[in-house]
């Protein structure tokens, strides 16, 4: 009973904070171009639902595909950087620079070198997206117990045998917590860089939507868009939170 109370909060809790946001917006009589209610907010969803049910689509192509190949070149680094402490001294520090350059500053940029717009703004997400796996992995396969390692030296066991039979199973939680978390971030860097790229000229994404929105003082279905983002942002979290759960509870059963 209590779990499924834990459930239900975050809807009551939406729910109240909508009815309270509505309320507040009868009772001062605020235009709805300065801040919207949650009705005008749905008026304007629907009668935009097809241009932002494409932005959405858009925003979610980038978002997929900057958090695939985010895993991919994280997991690589990370292998690479366990199996040589020359190249963990070689990458981690530009790893970091580039972790912590904003994305904003260099997103025109790699839209200007890519050239081809879909492609830019894939590289813009994975900028910001693929630390999460690429440290989480590495502190996984870092954290292999020593009596473990010793057991497979002790058998005879190769740096590769070791890699895939022990190491990686053993850094897999930590993987998947990094998935997690670069889900979220390949979402934002992809908004970043519609943003970049929409004033650029290249019309692409829920961002695009969001600038075409405010260049028209049409606010609701502003916050419409951004609605839809954060529905997006829980939704990639929840799915990833789910295929972690799953994964883990096969890997302990099988």
């Amino acid at each position: 009973m209590r779990r499924k109370v834990e459930r239900l909060a975050p809807l009551a809790f939406g729910l109240i904070a909508l009815a309270l946001w509505q309320g507040a917006v009868w009772a001062t009589n605020t235009p709805s171009y300065v801040v919207p209610g949650p009705l005008d907010i749905a008026r304007a969803f629907w009668e935009a639902r097809v241009s932002l049910g494409a932005g959405l689509l858009s925003t979610m192509a980038v978002t997929g595909a900057a958090l695939l190949a985010s895993t991919v070149l994280g997991v690589f680094l990370a292998v690479a950087m366990a199996a040589s402490p020359l190249v963990r001294a070689a990458v981690q520090p530009w790893a970091v620079v580039v972790q912590v350059t904003p994305v904003v500053a260099i997103a025109p940029l790699i839209i200007i070198w890519v050239g081809q717009p879909f492609l830019a703004l894939v590289v813009c997400a994975v900028v910001v997206s693929f630390f999460a796996i690429l440290s989480n992995t590495a502190a996984g396969l870092a954290a292999t117990p020593t009596e473990l390692l010793d057991l497979f030296h002790l058998n005879g066991a190769t740096r590769w045998q070791i890699l895939f039979q022990l190491s990686l199973p053993y850094a897999l939680p930590y993987f998947l917590t990094g998935l997690r978390l670069a889900g979220t971030l390949a979402l934002v860097g992809a908004v970043v860089a519609e943003f970049v790229a929409g004033s650029g000229g290249f019309a692409s994404g829920l961002a695009w939507e969001i600038i075409e929105a405010s260049y028209r003082l049409q606010i609701p279905r502003m916050f419409a868009a951004l609605l839809m983002l954060g529905a997006a942002g829980i939704g990639i979290y929840a799915v990833l939170g789910a295929l972690e759960r799953l994964v883990l509870a096969w890997r302990d059963g099988a």
